[in-house]
């Protein structure tokens, strides 16, 4: 009787809820297939507040504030000199912008990293940092048309060669094709298309986040993080891949400029930056990177990984701001003049170096963001489809001066842009 009894409790275990015997029912099935299920999940360990991990700790803090402040004073620096030997602007505009990267990538990622118990700020922070990125692309593209001397001077060097075939540079597909005003208005409108989608995914990315659909590393279908991570890629690729071919079709030009050391910094800042954090999400979500959990502060899914983001490009800045250094060099500038001003210096009276005065209106003019929408318009109007710009310099009490001469003008010079009609197609 007793052995009949036990079996009548483990049939109606086995069986549930549906179980004929009218004893206590065990858990349904599925609770069962759902906990089995999950066992097969990695599991990430879980830190406790009595516990931090190291980006918690003042040593991260400390280790990671040394970098960003060594590399701001670097790079401030080297700002504060092009500015004061500001003798090309039409290069040394983009030279600033460019190197204004470090101090907003590494000032920025600190300040993300001492937030990093309120995953709600880092957000907006990584907001400012990824808009400026684009920005940086397409002022390191218009610094080598100013190096070669504008458009009509690149159309003037490489109108009608053959574009070479190479799958290793990526060339194979334009197999046939040759060089005309179309590639340079690829080049430019793929480096600009990057301009507005970027800062676009930001706002998207802000918005998503106030209402819980966004999280860092979460590649679920219903999270927003999958499709701005996907369209996100495809534009920063193109955007490189136009770099990339630009440089390709005028490296030879480019020999005097060194731009080897140029073209890697910008993009392994930008380009291996997005990777590292994709690696860091995707080690998250496998469970190698610990997560937290505590009662006091919130840190959700994928903000371990973007924390450990931050502190590598804090050091990383460090050394992006040296080898800056050495890549956009000031030194060339300190010794321009002006043909019109013989022995004279470009400042005059104030010798080589220039005022406070002129210093912050060169700062003013630099982060003067109209040639960008000037040049958006003149690459993605149809108007202007089939021309070319070509910019002279208007001297007040003088005749014009070519695009050469130009990049020394003074404060009261008009620089004028002329369209030169090209017919041919790319």
């Amino acid at each position: 009787m007793s052995q009949l009894w036990q079996r009548d409790i483990a049939l109606s275990q086995r069986l549930g809820n549906d179980s004929p015997v009218g004893f206590a029912p065990g858990p349904p099935a599925t609770v069962a297939l759902q906990e089995s299920n999950s066992s097969l999940k990695p599991e990430a360990p879980v830190v406790t507040p009595d516990e931090p991990i190291f980006l918690m700790t003042s040593t991260a803090q400390t280790i990671s504030g040394v970098f960003v402040w060594t590399a701001l004073l670097l790079t401030c620096h080297q700002i504060y000199m092009h500015l004061r030997y500001y003798s090309s602007p039409n290069e040394q505009r983009h030279i600033v912008r460019v190197l204004f990267i470090v101090p907003i990538y590494a000032f920025d990622s600190w300040l993300s990293l001492l937030f990093f118990t309120n995953e709600e700020y880092y957000v907006y922070f990584d907001t400012v940092r990824d808009c400026y990125e684009a920005f940086v692309i397409y002022n390191f593209l218009s610094l080598c048309y100013e190096y070669l001397g504008g458009e009509s001077a690149i159309m003037a060097e490489i109108r009608g060669k053959p574009i070479e075939s190479s799958c290793m540079y990526g060339t194979c597909c334009l197999w046939g094709k040759t060089y005309s005003i179309g590639f340079l208005r690829f080049c430019k409108q793929a480096t600009l298309q990057f301009c507005v989608v970027k800062p676009l995914m930001a706002v998207i990315t802000v918005i998503l986040q106030a209402f819980g659909k966004y999280r860092d590393g979460d590649f679920n279908v219903a999270s927003g993080y999958l499709y701005v991570t996907i369209i996100y890629n495809i534009s920063v690729s193109l955007s490189l891949y136009a770099l990339f071919l630009f440089y390709f079709a005028t490296r030879e030009l480019l020999v005097p400029y060194n731009p080897v050391l140029k073209f890697f910094m910008v993009k392994s800042v930008i380009f291996l930056s997005f990777w590292q954090g994709m690696l860091l999400a995707i080690l998250e979500k496998c469970g190698a990177i610990p997560q937290i959990s505590s009662a006091d502060f919130s840190v959700g899914e994928g903000t371990v990984a973007a924390g450990y983001q931050n502190f590598i490009i804090c050091i990383e800045m460090f050394f992006a701001a040296v080898a800056l250094r050495h890549a956009f060099t000031y030194k060339v500038y300190m010794d321009k003049r002006l043909d019109s001003y013989g022995s004279f210096p470009i400042y005059g009276q104030y010798g080589r170096c220039a005022p406070m005065k002129s210093i912050s209106s060169s700062l003013k003019e630099t982060m003067n963001p109209g040639d960008m929408v000037q040049d958006a318009i003149h690459n993605f109007s149809p108007a202007y489809q089939q021309y070319t710009q070509q910019s002279t310099l208007e001297r007040s009490g003088g005749p014009p001066l070519s695009r050469s001469h130009s990049n020394l003008s003074t404060r009261g010079d008009n620089e004028k842009t002329l369209l030169l009609s090209s017919d041919d197609e790319f």
